[in-house]
């Protein structure tokens, strides 16, 4: 099974969380850029996109293939980059929580841990998001983030790069509490229901097979609690409305949690299986134990 590392929460394995997250997370999103454009244009004229097939024939049809493949850079280094403060400050924050909330439910620490976590990562993701969204939904904005961020800068200033930031932020934080929480839970009840056996006792190739498992619980769950954010996110930056209330009334409480939810869930939930299992994969190679479990099972897996 071969020798894990004692995590002692020190510079190297801190380094390595982020280095995983930021590789994992800008890699999977990347291979999702053109479910990632279509969900994007399904939210913002939800009546010519209607479908999934229907919307990326639309797109090859009107726009050529290229056109899947729209916001590619802002995908790759801007969900790298929130990645990277996602996962490493998540492991931070949740070693600092343990000790100072020790007795409290683990189910504090993760929610605490994650959402400190996700308002620095959506600080760091908000501008790539902002030009992401309108070289994704208007064509002749920009042809990335090379041209894109000084085109925006020009247009609305500092500002403009942040509009979303508080929707993101309500998109985000809810999804990100959720994923870590149940992901951490699963981990946990696998092993003690189903393998029934420590993390540990278990081979690194069974221990992975358990990440991918919670990986996709996590996201399912997360992905109808973050819904109507996301809706509420694409919506501002294309200028559907001024104000998160008018997109609420405009687009109607049912549908900002059904409309694009079939995508998300085809977009969202490999991404969140994929990055958990790569995540996971670069801290085996690294000898570092899997993520998940109560604290308990980490410490003990020297």
């Amino acid at each position: 099974m071969g020798e894990f590392r004692r995590v002692d929460g020190g510079l190297y394995y801190y380094g390595i969380c982020t280095a995983g997250g930021m590789l994992s997370a800008g890699a999977t999103h990347l291979a999702v850029t053109p479910l990632d454009v279509l969900k994007v244009n399904m939210q913002v004229n939800p009546i010519k996109f209607h479908s999934i097939a229907s919307g990326l024939n639309i797109l090859w049809k009107e726009e050529g293939p290229s056109s899947l493949w729209r916001g590619w850079s802002g995908k790759l280094f801007g969900y790298g980059v929130q990645g990277g403060f996602k996962f490493g400050l998540y492991e931070f924050f949740k070693r600092r929580y343990t000790d100072v909330l020790a007795g409290e439910r683990q189910s504090v620490v993760f929610f605490l841990s994650s959402a400190s976590a996700q308002v620095f990562a959506d600080i760091a993701l908000c501008p790539f998001e902002a030009v992401k969204v309108r070289v994704q939904t208007q064509p002749n904005f920009a042809k990335g983030l090379s041209d894109g961020f000084p085109k925006l800068y020009a247009r609305e200033g500092i500002s403009g790069f942040y509009k979303g930031l508080l929707p993101l932020w309500g998109r985000n934080l809810p999804f990100s509490m959720v994923m870590f929480t149940t992901f951490e839970h699963s981990v946990e009840l696998i092993y003690r229901k189903f393998v029934q056996r420590r993390k540990e006792e278990c081979s690194r190739t069974q221990q992975l097979g358990v990440t991918c498992l919670a990986g996709y619980t996590a996201g399912a769950v997360g992905i109808v609690v973050s819904n109507p954010a996301d809706n509420i996110v694409s919506s501002l930056y294309n200028k559907k409305a001024n104000t998160v209330m008018q997109v609420a009334k405009n687009i109607g409480l049912m549908n900002l949690f059904t409309r694009s939810l079939p995508i998300r869930v085809a977009l969202v939930g490999p991404v969140v299986t994929l990055q958990w299992f790569f995540y996971d994969t670069i801290k085996v190679l690294n000898g570092l134990p899997t993520s998940g479990g109560l604290s308990r099972s980490i410490e003990g897996a020297a």
